[in-house]
C-alpha cells in the first residue's frame, strides 16, 4: 500500500499534520473554530464555503425517490450546492437529475455519477459523459473512469470487502483504495452502523494523503445531505479543484427518529425486492 509519499510498503501511515490545511485557513479567517465537529458551524461561511453530497441513488437503480423528487427535497433543504446522482451502474438517473435541476433557478448543481459494481467492490465515478461498465477489476475501473475524465472514489471501502462477503456481493474495494490511483475516499458514509466503517476509511485516507470526501449514499430523502463533504467555493468545477487538492472535509448528522424508520422500511423493501430476484 503507498504510504503519504506513495511508496508501496504494505501498511498504513498516520500522516502527521504539517500546519494548517488551506480549507483550515479559511475556515479560521471567517471565525470557524477548526476543532468544531458540529456541522452547524459550515453555515457561517456560506459565501465561501460549499456543501455537497456526492453518492445518492433514485429509483432509476434502489432509491426510493424519482431523479425529480430528489432535485425538489435538496432545493427546499438549500443547504447543498452540489449533489451528485450515482445510481448502480447506469447514469440515466443522473443525467434525468441535472435535466431537472437546470430548469429550476433554486435547483442544485448536479453531477452526472455511477456507482460502479467492480468485481473488487463498488466504486463512484463523477463527471462521467458515459456509463462506466460493470463487473470489471477495480483498476480497470478507476482507469474507464479516468479515460473519460472522471472522478474516481472509493465507495464505503471496508464495507463487506472480498474477505468479508463470504460469497455474497462485494460493496467495499478495502485495501485497493490505498494501491490504486483513486482520487478520494469516502470516509464518511451515513447509512445507519457504518460508524466502525467510516472510521476504518478515515484511517487509511489520513495515511494516503487522499482526499476525504462525506456522501449519504441516500436510498430516501431524508438521508440526503446527511453525510456531506465541504470545499472551498460552491460550484462543481471548485469542488473538483478542492478535491484534486486534497482541500475537502468530510461530515456527517445524526437521523432524526422518524428517518431511521423510514430507512429501516426502505432496507426491509429492498431485502424483500431481492429474494423475489432471487427466486427461480
Amino acid at each position: 500500500m503507498r504510504n503519504v509519499e506513495g511508496r508501496f510498503d504494505g501498511e498504513v501511515r498516520l500522516a502527521e499534520p504539517a500546519g494548517p490545511e488551506p480549507l483550515g485557513d479559511a475556515c479560521l479567517a471567517i471565525g470557524v473554530p477548526l476543532d468544531a465537529e458540529d456541522p452547524a458551524a459550515l453555515p457561517l461561511a456560506r459565501a465561501d464555503v460549499g456543501r455537497a453530497d456526492l453518492h445518492m441513488h433514485t429509483s432509476f437503480s434502489d432509491g426510493w425517490p424519482s431523479p425529480g423528487s430528489v432535485v425538489d427535497h435538496v432545493a427546499t433543504l438549500g443547504d447543498l450546492d452540489v449533489i451528485a446522482v450515482t445510481d448502480h451502474d447506469t447514469i440515466e438517473g443522473a443525467l434525468r437529475a441535472a435535466e431537472l435541476a437546470a430548469c429550476r433557478p433554486d435547483g442544485p448543481e448536479v453531477i452526472v455519477g455511477e456507482e460502479v459494481s467492480s468485481r473488487h467492490g463498488h466504486i463512484l465515478g463523477l463527471f462521467l459523459e458515459k456509463r462506466v461498465r460493470p463487473g470489471m477489476s477495480a483498476a480497470a475501473t478507476v482507469s474507464a473512469i479516468h479515460d473519460q475524465g472522471g472522478v474516481a472514489i472509493a465507495a464505503h471501502p471496508f464495507w463487506r470487502t472480498e474477505r468479508q462477503a463470504r460469497g455474497r456481493v462485494v460493496h467495499g474495494v478495502g485495501w485497493w483504495a490505498a494501491e490504486l490511483d483513486f482520487d478520494a475516499i469516502e470516509v464518511e458514509n451515513s447509512t445507519p452502523g457504518f460508524y466502525l466503517f467510516n472510521q476504518m476509511a478515515r484511517r487509511m485516507c489520513d495515511g494516503v494523503g487522499c482526499a476525504a470526501l462525506g456522501s449519504s449514499d441516500a436510498h430516501i430523502v431524508d438521508a440526503i445531505g446527511r453525510a456531506y463533504t465541504s470545499f472551498p467555493g460552491r460550484t462543481s468545477a471548485a469542488l473538483r479543484a478542492a478535491i484534486d487538492h486534497g482541500d475537502t472535509r468530510a461530515h456527517r448528522d445524526r437521523y432524526p427518529a422518524m428517518a431511521l424508520v423510514r430507512y429501516a422500511a426502505w432496507g426491509i423493501e429492498h431485502r424483500r425486492q431481492r429474494r423475489v430476484a432471487a427466486a427461480p
